[in-house]
């Protein structure tokens, strides 16, 4: 207990601090994922998809909350604000763990869509990372206020107005990841990325015919993780 408070009472006093600590950490999780510097476990490609559909899910159940945490805050329920953008945090913990498990150790994919539709699709997908980006610092910054905070203390600190830009960062690069999960998974269909020249018509979803086709031609691709 002497332990937590001692820890809640220098975050209080240098939040900015922590946050920046906190943020390069996750920076640094995500990095590690995309390259073979720390050798991450291989997942089945099975497993690569079925993450893909449980990280939207997270990310729908976050989006929820955030508005909901939006929705109480503007009825002065602090109470059940604090819980909704706790909970959201929480899920975006549960999505960053999903998804460095997928990025770490499956494969990535690549739209079957050309044209305008991938124009889109790749603008949307764009914003939607930098975004995520952009939002890591200032939401950790609310949260960590949130935390070493009372209610009251709040109003004289900028968890307000950090709030606020978290909010519109973090909820439509939620959106824009649903809907470009949805039109990759479930509307144009896959291929798996770097494997373009392979004559292979993706499925939509992992019930259809031809799945196993796919999953032996993934497989057969990916490359050995040193």
């Amino acid at each position: 207990m002497a332990v937590a408070d001692r820890l809640q009472s220098r975050a209080r006093a240098r939040p900015r601090l922590v946050t920046a600590v906190l943020s390069l950490v996750g920076y640094a999780l995500v990095a590690v994922a995309f390259t073979d510097v720390v050798p991450l476990p291989t997942i089945s490609d099975e497993a690569v998809i079925l993450l893909g559909d449980a990280i939207a899910v997270v990310n729908a159940c976050a989006l929820a909350a955030i508005l909901a945490g939006v929705y109480f805050i503007r009825d002065e329920d602090v109470e059940r604000h604090r819980r909704a953008m706790l909970t959201a945090f929480a899920l975006i913990m549960v999505f960053l763990a999903l998804y460095l498990t997928k990025v770490g150790g499956g494969f990535e994919k690549e739209i079957e869509a050309t044209g305008l539709v991938w124009g889109a699709y790749i603008a949307m997908l764009a914003i939607h990372i930098v975004l995520s980006a952009v939002s890591v610092p200032v939401v950790l910054h609310a949260v960590v206020l949130g935390l070493t905070h009372t209610p009251a203390e709040l109003r004289e600190t900028a968890h307000a107005r950090v709030g606020r830009i978290a909010v519109v960062a973090w909820s439509v690069s939620l959106f824009l990841g649903l809907v470009t999960y949805v039109m990759l998974n479930h509307v144009y269909g896959w291929h798996p990325r770097g494997a373009a020249l392979l004559l292979v018509a993706a499925p939509r979803t992992s019930a259809l015919p031809g799945f196993d086709t796919i999953i032996d031609v993934v497989s057969n691709s990916r490359k050995p993780r040193r």
